[in-house]
């Protein structure tokens, strides 16, 4: 089908936004005139044009835009935030027809870009290939509907289902190769935010930064209930943002803040609620079995990625349990398993 065809392609090109158009959703947009591409663009970052201008000005000429049909994965903005509103470029430039993947889930947004267009007079088709466009923004969708961040699991673990020795100290155990490392760190930089619990920043000493990959460090989150971890530890060398969740009120020191909750109560929906109000759309979560037990217990995720390695450890931390079904993934020679919540 054609329009599939040319909606497939807005899909290929809005995920070359992966790691820099956040906190905005990835789009792509294609101009096709006489089935033939004539343009064709994407939201490249942040703040900068949206896929509809860079596909209107990639068309050498322009004068074939008013004969022509623009593919875009997303509704067309209709409002001024960083940059005008799509839909009124579009009319600008008399594009007769326009085909949309996926209604914009921002309430600022949604359904008055198509609106706009129609009573414009315009030819508007919604809805082609709309589950795969949503799933390209999954993220974008989830922080805007569920208010909170997307959340993904990350564990690895081996073949006999531990995750560590039981240590008091020293090294913990090195699942990963060079390249599967390769692949937690790209990851990384595909969320805001980096979180691990108070054993594993004391055990572990992570730096929970990108540095096997390009792209952004994440916000780094611990959880530091007693203000115990020392202040030598990577997560507080001030690198990075870094916010500490803890019971008593501590001033920010050298980019590390530290944010007070209620440990008598549930600390996850009150951690969540704090990272929505600050615009953290997606969550990695790279902690210890008990944290990442606890967001699987209370049903608070949506995707997670287990390496699974060829070691056996025989006894240990044994890895958190999730009984949701799982697709495999082989990512140099290592499996993966992937589930969606």
């Amino acid at each position: 089908m054609e329009e599939e065809k040319y909606m497939w392609r807005c899909i290929q090109l809005a995920q070359n936004g992966l790691c820099n158009t956040p906190p905005n959703p990835m789009v792509g947009a294609v101009i096709v005139y006489e089935g033939e591409i004539i343009g064709e663009g994407y939201h490249v970052h942040y703040g900068g044009p949206h896929a509809e201008v860079n596909a209107i000005c990639s068309v050498k000429n322009q004068a074939l835009l008013k004969h022509s049909t623009i593919y875009v994965s997303l509704e067309p903005c209709s409002h001024y935030g960083k940059t005008p509103p799509c839909a009124d470029l579009i009319l600008e430039k008399r594009i007769p027809r326009i085909v949309i993947g996926c209604q914009d889930p921002f309430a600022k947004v949604s359904g008055r870009g198509i609106q706009k267009l129609q009573e414009a007079g315009r030819e508007v088709t919604v809805g082609i290939l709309e589950k795969e466009c949503r799933q390209t923004i999954r993220k974008f969708i989830t922080f805007q509907t569920e208010h909170r961040p997307y959340i993904t699991l990350k564990w690895a673990e081996s073949t006999d289902k531990f995750i560590d020795i039981c240590r008091k100290g020293g090294n913990p155990v090195i699942f990963s190769n060079s390249l599967t490392t390769m692949v937690t760190h790209k990851r990384r930089a595909e969320h805001a935010a980096i979180m691990v619990g108070t054993h594993t920043a004391k055990l572990d000493n992570p730096s929970l930064t990108v540095r096997k990959w390009y792209g952004n460090s994440p916000v780094r989150i611990v959880l530091d209930r007693k203000q115990n971890l020392p202040s030598s530890l990577h997560l507080l060398d001030g690198t990075e943002p870094t916010l500490v969740f803890t019971e008593q009120p501590h001033d920010p020191h050298h980019n590390v803040e530290y944010l007070p909750i209620d440990y008598k109560q549930d600390i996850l929906p009150q951690i969540m609620q704090i990272l929505y109000k600050r615009g953290l759309q997606s969550l990695l979560v790279e902690g210890g079995r008990e944290l990442l037990q606890s967001f699987i217990d209370e049903n608070l995720w949506d995707e997670a990625f287990v390496e699974e390695s060829s070691m056996q450890l025989f006894s240990g931390v044994q890895a958190p349990e999730i009984s949701h079904p799982y697709t495999i993934e082989h990512i140099f020679g290592r499996e993966f398993k992937h589930y969606i919540s």
